[in-house]
């Protein structure tokens, strides 16, 4: 009820780590209370505790980074360090099942200070738009974490839930990877973000066009079509409601409005379907990715209100950018597109924007909510 929408991805990113974390405590409590069980009962017990660890760990480092509190650390010799942190984990988990009394009560604490170790430096590295695939991967292995707990009290409400929660968060984050173009194991060793730069971007003369409230309104009055591109700086801005009011507002003049949504916009996956929703937009008028793509070319006019890296031309045209291969939304094949942004600066990958200097491009500066306000207030003078 307190938490604003724009804080909801770290709200979601801190509970799932208490999921993880109460599986790991429960692995603890079970491995003290029974030291000498089968290999099969040790071997849900660590198993449990190694993935709630990580889970915990990692989604608390997720939170800070969503939260701005925690940047990026990109690092080639991280890999090799979570390669040995893994391979060190799953010897002495082989080693503490298969015999017990070599590490005796200490197994436990070891392979805890192992895989929380290992879940913080897992999620260090990631960064920019591969956050919301890390969130949905945290929330599978909590499920999994859950799911052995089930296991070890015979519980098969507990067992189900982890194994819901585990097998969606799987599905979810196969889906995402499959948007976003790449393996799950390339957003895990090679991430997006960190402070990456494009290598067209300091080419030729740039030029940044501006547009007036007046011919912004003018221009998506006469459309016959507008579309419109949330993005995060919506939800900071929480301008849904307004955006919702000038998606009215168009329609009244005979204007045909639909939303696109990229999988990977905004914190968290769905976030933006989440956030249009809180504004009664209807379901119908929220266009996939790869459904609103071949319709560009026949809209007229293209309103991306907070959205930046998934609009971004680099992602097909310039190898040397870090989002390159990355599937985004085409609004440059639009006949118009105004972006409406605070500043030219830089996306949540950290990397410039091509689409800003575009021939079709106006830019609207100012602030989401005001912008959209003023606008419809334009619009309702012509």
């Amino acid at each position: 009820m307190r938490v604003k929408m724009t804080a909801m991805p770290q709200m979601v990113s801190f509970f799932n780590g208490m999921g993880g974390a109460c599986a790991a405590i429960i692995s603890i409590i079970e491995f003290h209370s029974h030291p000498h069980g089968s290999s099969g009962y040790l071997l849900t017990v660590f198993l449990g505790l190694i993935i709630g660890s990580v889970s915990f760990s990692g989604s608390v480092i997720a939170y800070g980074k969503l939260d701005e509190k925690i940047k990026d650390l990109s690092a080639k010799y991280l890999t090799y360090i979570n390669l040995g942190l893994l391979v060190a984990t799953l010897a002495v988990l082989v080693i503490a099942v298969a015999s017990p009394e070599t590490f005796g009560h200490n197994a436990v604490w070891i392979l805890l200070v192992l895989s929380s170790l290992y879940g913080v430096l897992f999620v260090m590295p990631i960064g920019g738009a591969d956050m919301p695939v890390v969130i949905s991967l945290l929330n599978s292995f909590t499920g999994m974490a859950a799911a052995f707990g089930g296991f070890l009290y015979d519980n098969p409400v507990m067992l189900t839930g982890g194994i819901l929660v585990g097998s969606a968060g799987t599905i979810l984050t196969i889906l995402m990877c499959n948007a976003m173009n790449r393996s799950l194991l390339n957003v895990i060793i090679g991430s997006f973000g960190g402070g990456g730069t494009s290598s067209s971007g300091a080419k030729g003369e740039q030029v940044v066009k501006e547009i007036s409230l007046t011919d912004t309104a003018i221009l998506c009055a006469y459309a016959g079509k507008v579309t419109i591109v949330p993005g995060y700086g919506l939800a900071v801005a929480q301008a849904q409601h307004i955006c919702h009011e000038l998606e009215k507002k168009l329609e009244e003049k005979g204007v045909e409005v639909n939303y696109a949504i990229h999988p990977v916009a905004g914190r968290m996956p769905g976030h933006m379907n989440v956030l249009l929703a809180e504004a009664d937009v209807p379901y119908p008028k929220l266009v996939e990715m790869e459904d609103i793509n071949p319709q560009m070319n026949s809209t007229d006019v293209v309103i991306i209100v907070g959205a930046n890296d998934v609009v971004n031309p680099a992602a097909e045209n310039d190898p040397g950018s870090p989002i390159y291969g990355m599937p985004v939304l085409k609004v440059w094949e639009a006949k118009n597109v105004i972006v409406l942004k605070r500043s030219m600066r830089a996306g949540y990958a950290g990397i410039e924007n091509e689409l800003f200097f575009h021939p079709k491009t106006k830019m609207l500066f100012g602030d989401a909510k005001d912008m959209l306000g003023k606008l419809v207030g334009e619009l309702k003078e012509l």
